[in-house]
């Protein structure tokens, strides 16, 4: 088993390369898809989260208002800071459990939003980066995720900086090119992925 950390910042296009990497037969571990997995209603991340932060952070319905908590959070490194306390945990738990299940023989790719900042790169075998410039990521969050500038800079602010996302690197993935670069790109580094993994099991 490969296991491959998989991150890059807010807008860089990391979910398209996950994407692709699963079209070429990586299993993929989505730790953003498990955070939301162990806050649902009902479960005790939820109502350590309301704890923490008052039942204010619910909708109508009793599901967490994640932007409502984005942005309490995001804008206070202390708050921030709790938040991933309770979450993070939880995630690891899952993360690992869903590893375990994976055949031998796979590429297993855990795409983890802040990988760099919470110094996760030796839990994996070797570290793929998306890159992109501060200004392609702007230009997509405020035009294809509806956030204003301000948010949108505030977001990316609360994360690593892009050199310090490329010094843990093994394979950077620069996503400021045309889809079908980044294709032929995903292509050539699975190949790599794969003989390593071979390698691996020899």
């Amino acid at each position: 088993m490969l296991k491959v950390g998989l991150t890059g910042g807010i807008g860089a296009g990391k979910s398209e390369v996950s994407r692709l990497l699963v079209e070429h037969g990586a299993v993929l571990i989505d730790a953003d898809r498990i955070a939301r997995e162990v806050v649902a209603p009902g479960t005790p991340g939820l109502a350590a989260v309301v704890d923490a932060f008052g039942e204010d952070v619910l909708t109508a319905d009793g599901t967490l208002d994640r932007p409502k908590l984005g942005g309490i959070v995001f804008t206070d490194a202390d708050k921030l800071a709790v938040l991933n306390s309770i979450v993070h945990p939880l995630v690891g738990a899952r993360s690992r459990a869903l590893e375990e299940a994976a055949p031998a023989d796979s590429v297993v790719v855990h795409d983890v939003p802040l990988l760099t900042e919470n110094g996760l790169a030796k839990l994996y075998d070797l570290v793929i980066v998306v890159d992109v410039g501060p200004h392609t990521q702007l230009d997509r969050l405020v035009r294809l995720r509806g956030m204003t500038e301000q948010d949108a800079r505030a977001r990316m602010a609360a994360q690593a900086t892009r050199e310090e996302r490329r010094k843990i690197a093994d394979i950077v993935i620069d996503n400021d090119v045309p889809l079908e670069a980044l294709r032929q790109r995903v292509r050539d580094v699975w190949a790599q992925l794969v003989a390593r993994t071979r390698t691996i099991s020899e």
